[in-house]
């Protein structure tokens, strides 16, 4: 074995610590590196969990819309659908992406009218309120539904494809359009109407008109001016109380009635409901002068039938008076003048010629003709006057007429002469009904009832029997042989026309008992100890 030595220089101090440096140099490189690659990757994690994140919040709110999501690309290719959509054709994702038109929910009978929308769709020139088109289900079910298209833009601004939302608006547009007829029902009603209706606000430049139908725009034309008219100064009270009001500028009368409502925009307006009764009121003025008339036949009638009563009693007053005249000429033919003997026979002369008077003065009044003319008369006066003439054919069938009329009853505002009339009617009805009945007494009865003073006459006849009370007062219907039918009827109409009621039922004593109300205008404080009925008999 042979050992050979070699000698070498070897390396400097400056070189070895630069050695040192550059490893140290390159470990704090590696070292930075380390660290931005950790917090590189962090943010990379962050970043990647934030996507998810808003992947998966896109998602579920694409998910969970109602309204269908379409997009297809320029040429009309389905490139995304949504869930919602989906559900709405009944058709699967992957049945229709990739899709080109004609798409399966095309109605098969409607191919030429979806290309044209979808022509229209592709050429940019969709309107903003949207197309309306109808589609169909995958079970053979259709709707209608709207579609809102809006142009597709990727990250650079260049358009790839078209964004369709689609709603079903099949229940909407049955509403909209049952709302749309029910519209038109009620305008064609309101178009139709004879009435005049009219609808104004206020506004600082006067009445404005909201709404006038045909019948007002044919009568007052398009202005507030025959609504103001017929308001009548009834602005600011409105009820449904129906006044009649004359209009000058058309030269007709109306019925009028007003109310408030809310308007549209929540305006405090007024209506108006205006009917022409022009002709109404013509006929029921020719009704009433022909009532008038008949009312006067009656009386006369009834005059006629009371000639031979009152020519007796009108016979006995002139023939006392001629009596006592001729007894004061015998006397003071014969020279005995004397004043003591001659004065009651003139005084006697004077009472009988008053009583004739007396019973012409209540002819006269009762068979002239007179406008009705309501005023403020007494229940008792009207009983005296009527049961006046009806005692002279009283006393002629030996029938005694009896009066329990309370002194204290209010006053009526009635025609005397027309309420006369009834009950002088009545009580002649009773007479003639008693004149072949063993009980010789008619009675005649006022009492006070809440609101009204009720008269009854109760006679003690052969009453109604099967007969229906109603019917007595139909025209042309009677009881007696040589009746006419119009007596009742007439006084029915006398009492109705003084807001009152008339009617007839049967007497349980026997015999028919016949009541009428009329209205009192004086409220009524009897005393502490009301004085009784005053009955009297005739």
């Amino acid at each position: 074995m042979i050992v050979r030595a070699y000698a070498y220089r070897t390396q400097t101090e400056t070189s070895q610590t630069m050695l040192v440096w550059v490893v140290v140099s390159l470990s704090a490189v590696i070292l930075w590196s380390l660290l931005a690659l950790w917090r590189h990757t962090r943010f990379r994690s962050q970043a990647e969990e934030a996507l998810i994140a808003e992947t998966s919040f896109r998602r579920a709110m694409e998910n969970s819309m109602l309204t269908g999501m379409r997009v297809i690309d320029m040429e009309g290719k389905i490139t995304y659908v949504n869930p919602a959509f989906c559900r709405m054709i009944g058709w699967d994702e992957s049945d229709l992406l990739g899709r080109s038109p004609p798409y399966p929910y095309w109605p098969p009978d409607q191919h030429d009218i979806q290309k044209r929308l979808m022509d229209i769709l592709l050429s940019g020139s969709t309107p903003t309120s949207g197309l309306e088109m109808d589609a169909q289900r995958r079970d053979g079910s259709r709707f209608t539904a709207r579609l809102y298209v809006s142009p597709l833009l990727d990250q650079r601004g260049v358009q790839t494809g078209w964004m369709t939302s689609m709603t079903d608006i099949t229940e909407p547009k049955r509403v909209r359009e049952a709302l749309a007829a029910a519209h038109e029902r009620f305008m064609t009603v309101l178009e139709g109407l004879d009435d005049a209706i009219s609808v104004t606000a206020d506004t600082p430049q006067g009445s404005e008109l909201l709404f006038a139908n045909r019948t007002y725009r044919r009568v007052f034309s398009s202005q507030a001016t025959g609504h103001d008219e017929l308001s009548a100064g009834r602005r600011g009270r409105f009820t449904d109380e129906a006044v009649e009001v004359y209009s000058a500028s058309v030269q007709r009368w109306f019925e009028v009635r007003h109310r408030t409502l809310q308007w549209v925009d929540s305006r405090r307006v007024r209506m108006q409901v205006a009917r022409d009764i022009t002709e109404r009121r013509a006929s029921e003025e020719a009704s009433i002068a022909q009532q008038e008339k008949i009312q006067l036949t009656s009386r006369l009638i009834t005059m006629g039938e009371m000639a031979s009563s009152l020519a007796h009693e009108l016979n006995q007053p002139l023939t006392a008076i001629a009596n006592y005249s001729m007894g004061v000429v015998a006397r003071v033919r014969a020279g005995m003048t004397d004043p003591a003997q001659l004065l009651p026979a003139l005084e006697k002369t004077t009472a009988q010629a008053e009583r004739a008077g007396m019973i012409i003065r209540r002819i006269r009044e009762f068979v002239k003709r007179s406008e009705p003319k309501r005023q403020r008369v007494t229940i008792p006066a009207i009983v005296d006057n009527a049961v006046g003439f009806a005692e002279i054919d009283a006393r002629k069938r030996s029938i005694g007429i009896i009066k329990r009329i309370p002194e204290w009853l209010p006053d009526v505002q009635a025609d005397p002469i027309l309420i006369e009339q009834v009950l002088l009617n009545l009580l002649k009805n009773g007479l003639e009904a008693m004149q072949d009945s063993a009980k010789r007494e008619l009675t005649v009865m006022a009492s006070l009832r809440q609101d009204h003073v009720e008269v009854a006459v109760i006679d003690a006849g052969h009453g109604l029997g099967d007969i229906d009370p109603s019917r007595l007062f139909e025209p042309f219907f009677s009881t007696k042989p040589e009746g006419m039918g119009m007596g009742l009827n007439i006084c029915r109409t006398i009492i109705e026309f003084h807001h009152g009621r008339l009617w007839a039922e049967a007497n349980p004593t026997g015999g028919t008992i016949f009541r009428f109300t009329l209205p009192w205008i004086a409220p009524v404080h009897p005393p502490a100890s009301t004085p009784p009925t005053q009955e009297q008999t005739v």
